[in-house]
């Protein structure tokens, strides 16, 4: 991984004061060291800052604190998993800034402070970060506590927080004197800043009546993406917590804008009421998304990976030498298609070489590195299905003997209040325990984190990867893969179906009846395909490789992404009528 972009300077620059696009997001990925994500949503906003930097956008971020992060994850002999807080101290990263703002909370005026992280580009341009923050001593001691748990809580909680994220971030921005063009709400957790910017057009009071201009104006300054079909990914809350916690004009005004669905608060309807562009995270999220919402217009922005942050120091290297340009314009990777077949193997050669090593040094498990390893490793919800791989005992054994051996990399942590997920994991282990012989080796690798997830999508030899349709939007550790020249098998959703052309990037995990049938094509696939074609044909396997890297990494980048949303999101360009062309002095003309 390169680590460029973390770099905190010494002295912080002036923010800047005009035309800035302020992103919204619940989580970020910001530093390793820092605990402020639980997985895909936080990785890819920190993945889009980093481009953004290295852009040049003029882009102010906000989030929250989250003293206290997500979690550590421990596992147990059985899988059981124990949650350990991850406690940070942001002075060592960031400064903090002067001004303080407050929101209303059941009624309380909490305030609300902001801690400055500044990522630089490699052009030295800075994209800062505000972290809100409301550990402040004239806070209550539970108003103290809203910015310390990433996802932690209650629903009452979640909703306080989305409070300080998108009202005290709307107004945070503000008070630090910036001029905002657009307001970018990553995920409907920050979608409260439209309530904010409508109060801010009314004077800045909850009461007064909206007309459809006020709203329109603040349509103007919004866009949102949305990032889960899953129904639990779209916070709700009920007419009473709302009352409770917002008050009961807000709620009142809200109701008569049409932001309540079933009766309860919708975060992600409220955020498409207030936005005039809005996005899936995939060509077929975006199909699901407006299926969901059909009264919206939806467009796609597939996500990418910031290429140099997930790139294997091995590969960076085979890179830096043959192109020289790909960190500058990821465009150029698809220059690998020309690169010398021998380059690609030692390269990942050596990134596997290194996984191996972490691998035996966490679980003293020690992994041969010319052995077919597959893996495996993202948040533990039921619908990822991490047991597909683990249907037919016998039949996987068949497969590790056909292929002289079979190694099986997991890892992925389980929300807290997930017991399905939680006991998804307790599955896994108890299962792979059975399996485990000299053919067949599987480990579950705990606290599944940035160090690991970089580890192992560069140094496994396929990715491995099982939603139940449709319910994933996009994915991104597969494009991680791609940047190492790993290819995937996967069920044809999110990102997989623009990024699987057979036999060239991976190999597709055909959709079945059931999990039965679609656990049947994955072991079809590994016998007729991955495992003759590894064992056998190290050349065809290593071009394989080339043509993964070649054609999915030049794409599925946020190099790329950042500026699909500078053109069609953040400033997007009218299409102009087809101007008329004076051809006459193409005709002949007489004497």
């Amino acid at each position: 991984m390169d680590f460029t972009s973390f770099t905190k300077p010494f002295s912080y620059e002036p923010l800047p004061q005009a035309g800035v696009v302020a992103y919204f997001s619940m989580e970020i990925a910001i530093h390793p060291a820092m605990p402020t994500y639980s997985g895909g949503l936080g990785v890819l906003a920190g993945d889009t800052l980093r481009s953004a930097a290295d852009l040049g956008v003029p882009l102010v971020a906000f989030t929250l604190l989250h003293r206290k992060g997500y979690f550590q994850q421990h596992l147990d002999p059985n899988g059981v998993q124990r949650e350990e807080v991850q406690p940070w101290d942001p002075s060592e990263f960031c400064t903090e800034e002067t001004p303080r703002v407050t929101v209303s909370i059941e009624g309380r005026t909490v305030l609300v402070r902001a801690w400055r992280y500044e990522m630089v580009g490699r052009s030295g341009h800075v994209v800062p970060i505000l972290l809100l923050d409301t550990d402040i001593e004239s806070n209550t001691g539970w108003d103290r506590g809203l910015t310390d748990h990433l996802y932690g809580g209650d629903s009452n909680y979640r909703l306080e927080q989305e409070i300080v994220l998108g009202m005290g971030g709307a107004r945070m921005a503000r008070a630090l004197g910036l001029n905002v063009n657009v307001f970018h709400m990553n995920e409907g957790h920050a979608a409260l800043l439209t309530l904010a910017l409508l109060e801010r057009q009314l004077g800045g009071g909850p009461i007064g009546p909206a007309t459809d201009a006020d709203v329109s104006q603040v349509r103007q300054q919004c866009v949102f993406t949305t990032h889960t079909p899953v129904p639990a990914g779209h916070d709700r809350f009920s007419t009473e917590q709302a009352v409770r916690i917002l008050g009961g004009d807000r709620t009142t005004r809200l109701e008569k804008l049409g932001c309540f669905k079933d009766g309860m608060l919708n975060m992600t309807l409220l955020a498409l009421r207030f936005s005039r562009y809005a996005n899936g995270v995939a060509m077929q999220h975006a199909k699901v998304s407006r299926e969901m919402f059909p009264e919206f217009l939806i467009d796609s922005i597939t996500n990418g990976v910031h290429a140099p942050t997930w790139v294997s120091e091995p590969v960076q290297l085979m890179l830096d030498v043959n192109i020289p340009g790909w960190r500058r314009d990821n465009l150029y990777l698809r220059k690998v298609i020309d690169l010398p077949i021998n380059a690609m193997l030692e390269a990942h050669a050596r990134a596997k070489e290194d996984l191996l090593a972490e691998v035996e040094s966490r679980t003293g498990r020690v992994f041969d590195p010319r052995v077919l390893t597959l893996g495996f490793a993202r948040r533990a919800a039921t619908y990822k299905r991490a047991d597909l791989l683990l249907t037919d005992a016998n039949r996987l054994l068949k497969i590790a003997e056909a292929a002289g051996g079979l190694q099986i990399l997991y890892g992925g942590k389980a929300h807290p209040q997930d017991e399905p997920g939680k006991a998804l994991v307790q599955s896994v282990i108890a299962r792979s325990g059975k399996l485990s012989n000299d053919l067949l080796r599987i480990v579950y690798l705990e606290d599944y984190d940035w160090k690991v997830g970089a580890m192992l999508t560069a140094g496994v030899d396929v990715w491995v990867n099982t939603p139940r349709r449709p319910y994933e939007a996009s994915g991104t550790s597969g494009m991680k893969a791609a940047l190492n020249g790993v290819p995937s098998l996967s069920i044809l959703d999110g990102w997989w179906i623009e990024g699987c052309m057979e036999g060239l990037t991976g190999w597709a995990i055909e959709d079945g009846a059931d999990d039965d049938a679609e656990a049947e094509s994955l072991y079809h696939k590994l016998e007729s395909a991955v495992v003759p074609l590894y064992k056998d044909a190290p050349e065809k396997w290593a071009r394989l490789m080339r043509t993964t890297l070649a054609y999915n990494g030049s794409y599925f980048n946020t190099n790329r992404m950042v500026k699909q949303y500078n053109r069609n999101a953040y400033y997007p360009v009218k299409l102009l009528e087809p101007a008329r062309v004076d051809v006459s002095y193409l005709v002949h003309q007489s004497d």
